[in-house]
């Protein structure tokens, strides 16, 4: 079936690729859903819960001492580095992520959008001033010393599964600027992604031959919408993946297993664009 993707790129070379959570598992990042679209675990923290509620950010950030360290020493994987060598070729007109581990960029990727946010960074909800995650965390480790014996699975984003203790002796950091309520600089759960990061998107998508869907079940819609668009601009949409997507039915190529053995010599066999 890498020949379908090949002859897929080969035909479509201005690619808008989107990718998902399955792009960064063989990086040791765990994802939300398995193979039918259903969560795996409880579902991630809501956005308006923990804005309002002081015991949500306790509970978050008490779990991100154990899971932030995970995401910060994470590398990129095969399917980083393919994705690269084809934006390298000249197939890659815009790379849309749904992932906030900023793999895509350590693999070398230039033409990104994070379109839920980066999490190595941390704003402030009063002031808007950004914050190395790295700091925030140390701060907040050194203000709980109590928690540093515990361990937990890690989850997805910089979580892990800790349960079953009392984070309300959790000392949540304030914003080092001003004191104000500090959030990790991604779009959580509820929360809706800033309109100039999907407008740009769009905008390139309209220019592209064909929709990439790489690593992505699709159940949420702010990467569905992007397979609705193209169907509407009559783009062929192609998706590597494990199991089902919401997008199936849109769908001209579905390639369904280990994404990295499709696109890996995919990329390796597509020789480079000549240029216009």
């Amino acid at each position: 079936m890498t020949q379908a993707l090949i002859d897929f790129i080969h035909s479509h070379p201005r690619l808008f690729i989107l990718t998902g959570a399955g792009c960064s598992t063989a990086s040791g990042i765990p994802d939300y859903r398995d193979h039918n679209g259903q969560w795996k675990r409880q579902p991630p923290v809501q956005h308006r819960d923990f804005i309002t509620r002081l015991a949500t950010r306790q509970r978050f950030w008490a779990r991100s001492l154990i899971g932030w360290p995970l995401m910060a020493n994470a590398r990129p994987n095969d399917v980083h580095t393919s994705l690269q060598r084809l934006e390298e070729k000249g197939y890659c007109q815009q790379l849309v992520t749904q992932n906030v581990d900023r793999l895509h960029q350590l693999a070398g990727q230039q033409r990104v959008i994070d379109l839920h946010g980066r999490s190595d960074q941390v704003i402030c909800m009063d002031c808007h001033a950004l914050h190395a995650r790295n700091s925030i965390h140390q701060q907040m480790a050194d203000e709980n010393p109590a928690f540093a014996h515990y361990t937990a699975t890690a989850a997805p984003d910089g979580d892990a599964d800790l349960e079953g203790i009392d984070f309300s002796r959790f000392r949540v950091t304030d914003c080092p600027a001003c004191g104000g309520m500090l959030k990790p600089n991604v779009v959580f759960f509820g929360d809706n992604v800033p309109k100039e990061r999907v407008f740009s998107a769009l905008d390139s998508l309209r220019q592209a031959d064909a929709l990439l869907v790489v690593g992505s079940s699709l159940m949420v819609y702010s990467g569905f919408r992007f397979c609705k668009q193209a169907a509407q601009l009559n783009i062929p949409i192609a998706a590597i993946t494990r199991g089902k997507t919401r997008a199936d039915e849109l769908l001209s190529l579905k390639l369904d297993g280990d994404i990295s053995a499709f696109l890996q010599p995919g990329a390796r066999a597509l020789p480079p664009l000549t240029a216009e």
